[in-house]
């Protein structure tokens, strides 16, 4: 079954508001720790309504940040050039080899 945005926003403001109960802290120690005013606080919690930043900063002090890109995974590849060309798109590029041993070079000729 679907849920609608509304059930979403208020099961998330639930899961926050439990989150922060079983870590023993209030809602004025949370909102101190985030750096989220109160009243937002409130707000996350009783309709699960703030801004992402808040959203983000409420995931960090609670501990549970971790998942947060997980929540959008890439959509799988249709084919394996596909995934292939994803690949060489976001590796970091690699030096030229003339590049690294000249820093190895110059490493070398400083004296400690």
């Amino acid at each position: 079954m679907l849920k609608t945005a509304q059930e979403q926003l208020q099961e998330l403001g639930r899961a926050i508001r439990d989150r922060r109960i079983a870590q023993g802290m209030s809602q004025l120690e949370i909102s101190e720790r985030s750096g989220v005013p109160l009243r937002t606080w409130k707000r996350l919690e009783g309709q699960g309504e703030g801004s992402l930043r808040h959203l983000i900063q409420a995931a960090i002090a609670l501990r549970c940040e971790d998942n947060l890109t997980s929540l959008f995974p890439a959509p799988a590849a249709a084919s394996m050039d596909e995934l292939l060309a994803r690949q060489a798109a976001t590796a970091t590029p690699k030096r030229p080899m003339r590049v690294l041993r000249a820093r190895a070079r110059v490493k070398s000729q400083v004296k400690p």
